[in-house]
């Protein structure tokens, strides 16, 4: 989840700068702009945390991040033996 550091001309400027070229081994799923307490959401894979961690480095003079990390039901009930 991203909230806005800077003016949206700048953010969108950055964020396509990311798209183009995102950190190594991270693939980018979506982006949706909400409405609420943040501005954007990006889901995207990595192969870790800290290769995940990279993409809000990169971005971070104009967003700030909240990254959750998220887990499919279907691989949740497989864990639960469901």
């Amino acid at each position: 989840m991203i909230k806005f550091k800077k003016k949206t001309k700048d953010v969108v400027e950055s964020g396509k700068e990311i798209m183009k070229n995102p950190p190594s081994g991270i693939k980018i799923v979506g982006t949706y702009w909400t409405l609420g307490k943040f501005d954007a959401v990006w889901i995207y894979e990595a192969p870790s945390e800290k290769d995940a961690m990279k993409l809000s480095v990169m971005a971070s003079e104009v967003m700030r991040f909240q990254t959750m990390t998220a887990v499919s039901r279907d691989d949740v009930m497989k864990l639960l033996d469901y």
